[in-house]
């Protein structure tokens, strides 16, 4: 397994959106490419954290804490967070961090720390804004359930105990194609009118990335028009 493959496996869990504006959370050093031999975890990264992951051949340290939290302006050893890059880009071991991602995951470290503790009824104190987010796009009338499907698969439309919620309007959509284009529908220089259905559904801010992806590869059109709006 890659870097990459084990991070994607933590961000389902704990996904980065939902970290904390002024934290620094992610892989940290490292190339997201790279298989890995091992795994170390722990709660900050230390030089000796990375000494251990050298002893027992582990290339991928998993840190709560970042590493890194401003910006390094130079990297001359002088200080440990200095020290501790330099040593594992030598060792060719990456960092990652999932801090406040992993605090505010619906069954992260507080969540953790309420059971702990035999807290009944918790709710979150203080609940982030600007994390539901709306797609609107126009679809061809004979491919809107293969798109809605696409979309849903990935996490669309779901609205508390409810999924697969979306909401439809029937219209006439209108488009010319230049020179360059390559259309699936209609003809190159001339205006073409579609029957089209205006789709829109809700999403969670850390499914973007795979909701307009899986939009663009389900929909037939070469361009797509679409937008997403923040809304709560």
């Amino acid at each position: 397994m890659t870097v990459k493959d084990i991070t994607r496996i933590l961000e389902k869990f704990a996904p980065l959106p939902y970290a904390e504006d002024f934290d620094n959370v992610g892989l940290l050093v490292g190339n997201a490419t790279n298989e890995v031999s091992g795994i170390l975890v722990t709660l900050d990264t230390l030089e000796n954290v990375v000494d251990e992951a050298i002893a027992k051949n582990c290339n991928l340290i998993v840190s709560f804490h970042p590493i890194i939290f401003g910006g390094l302006k130079k990297i001359t050893g002088k200080n440990y967070v200095e020290r501790v890059v330099i040593k594992a880009i030598k060792n060719d071991i990456s960092i990652y961090s999932n801090h406040t991602a992993l605090d505010n995951a619906r069954y992260g470290v507080n969540a953790k720390i309420c059971e702990v503790l035999g807290l009944s009824n918790t709710k979150v104190l203080l609940p982030q804004k600007n994390t539901i987010k709306k797609l609107t796009t126009y679809v061809p009338k004979n491919t809107i359930e293969e798109v809605k499907n696409a979309l849903f698969k990935v996490g669309a439309g779901n609205i508390g105990n409810y999924s697969n919620c979306s909401f439809s309007v029937e219209g006439n959509g209108t488009y010319k194609a230049n020179e360059d284009a390559n259309p699936t529908i209609g003809t190159i220089g001339t205006t073409h009118t579609e029957n089209e259905v205006m789709l829109t559904c809700v999403f969670g801010k850390d499914r973007e990335s795979v909701i307009i992806n899986a939009l663009l590869t389900s929909h037939p059109y070469e361009e797509v028009a679409y937008d997403i709006q923040t809304i709560e």
